[in-house]
């Protein structure tokens, strides 16, 4: 049960690093889906999660169809550009999944396409290309929490 932050392909260590933080502060897991553009015990991710390492529960999977098998579609939303559902209009479920794209592609096309329903942005101005994605991790992490009332945060 909870929030999980999924990160499917992602290529820069510090955003994985900085996101494995909030989600140490949050007591969401990080679901990473390979292939990764970086080796695990990067010195740079490592430095991003300082001590926070410990405190996150991570889970590999081989490639996005692998993830996708494993759990229920009906709980996961896709984060991007592309979507047409503004972040806070979801009443997110209290077992819920948010997949993120790797920094240089997003979400893959197909995945959007089938997911249509479910496919979330945050607001921006129209000339920005997208923001970073340890930032709309963190945004989109604390919208699920103040939905559930920040229970259990302090």
């Amino acid at each position: 049960m909870g929030l999980n932050i999924v990160l499917v392909e992602p290529e820069i260590p510090q955003n994985t690093g900085n996101i494995a933080r909030t989600c140490s502060a949050t007591d969401a897991k990080l679901h990473l889906v390979r292939p990764l553009g970086f080796f695990i015990d990067n010195k740079k991710m490592k430095r991003a999660g300082l001590d926070y390492w410990d405190n996150v529960q991570i889970i590999f999977h081989d490639s996005l169809e692998n993830f996708l098998g494993k759990y229920d579609r009906e709980l996961m939303f896709c984060i991007s550009t592309k979507g047409t559902i503004c972040y806070t209009n979801i009443s997110y479920p209290d077992e819920c999944f948010l997949l993120f794209g790797k920094e240089t592609a997003g979400l893959p096309g197909w995945l959007l396409e089938q997911n249509s329903e479910r496919c979330v942005r945050i607001p921006m101005q129209e000339e920005s290309r997208s923001l970073n994605l340890s930032n709309s991790a963190a945004i989109l992490t604390y919208e699920y929490h103040r939905q559930k009332g920040f229970n259990n945060l302090k």
